[in-house]
């Protein structure tokens, strides 16, 4: 008998040590949730950007990716717009830059060239060396920041000239009223870049070298896209352009 009651009894101790299933309604720990909706068109322009940036090698060039970012996500928006009579050039002077390095830069976006890459000069009240200062007011005899899209030539006092339409109201629309134009200068040149002397300033114009203006001109002429940069953080954060 009492062999009996000892198997009995442990086979009643396993038994209360036994797994009990999971009621059917018991809460469960929810999955992680995974975002498998698509890129926003941000993300989209920005890797282009980079695509763009890398395979015309502008880095090497001295321009930043951060400058050309803002670049082309306002290229892309005046493209939206149908704004850009001419597309496929893009030009950028990079005011962030010593008006001794070659700052201008003119971009074939579509075949990813570099076609130019020269001196520019900013205005007079703008700064020395560096642009701090930007303004959209007559007389003010300072460079205005934002997008432009260029116009047609004349012949003025600086030779052949080229107009500008300042597509940025509060930051460039003016431009016309001002006059302010891409023109050539005796006063940009590569031997003040050699000396050390920072170039000399405009009226607010964007002027260029004298032996290249017509070159310059004749390629970005009616209607493409230009932009002066700054990371001046009042046009960056009040750009509509920028900020679509």
């Amino acid at each position: 008998m009492k062999n009996l009651i000892f198997p009995i009894f442990l086979g009643l101790l396993c038994s209360s040590f036994a797994v009990i299933p999971a009621a059917e309604n018991a809460e469960r720990i929810p999955e992680p949730k995974v975002d498998f909706s698509p890129r926003k068109e941000f993300s989209i322009e920005a890797a282009a950007a980079v695509s763009v940036y890398n395979e015309t090698c502008l880095a090497d060039y001295g321009l930043s990716l951060d400058a050309f970012s803002h670049a082309w996500k306002g290229y892309e928006t005046l493209l939206r717009q149908q704004r850009i009579r001419r597309t496929g050039t893009l030009t950028i002077c990079d005011f962030s830059q010593s008006s001794l390095k070659k700052r201008m830069y003119i971009i074939d976006v579509e075949s990813r060239r570099l076609l130019k890459n020269t001196w520019v000069a900013h205005g007079q009240n703008s700064g020395l060396e560096y642009a701090t200062r930007f303004s959209n007011k007559p007389e003010s005899l300072q460079s205005s920041l934002g997008f432009y899209v260029t116009s047609g030539t004349y012949l003025g006092k600086h030779g052949l000239s080229l107009r500008m339409e300042g597509m940025e109201p509060g930051f460039n629309d003016k431009a016309m009223n001002r006059a302010i134009v891409l023109h050539g200068a005796a006063y940009v040149n590569a031997a003040r870049a050699l000396s050390g002397t920072y170039m000399g300033r405009s009226w607010g114009c964007p002027a260029v070298p004298d032996k290249e203006a017509k070159q310059i001109i004749e390629t970005i002429k009616n209607g493409t896209c230009l932009f002066i940069y700054h990371p001046d953080r009042r046009y960056l954060q009040g750009s509509k352009i920028l900020n679509d």
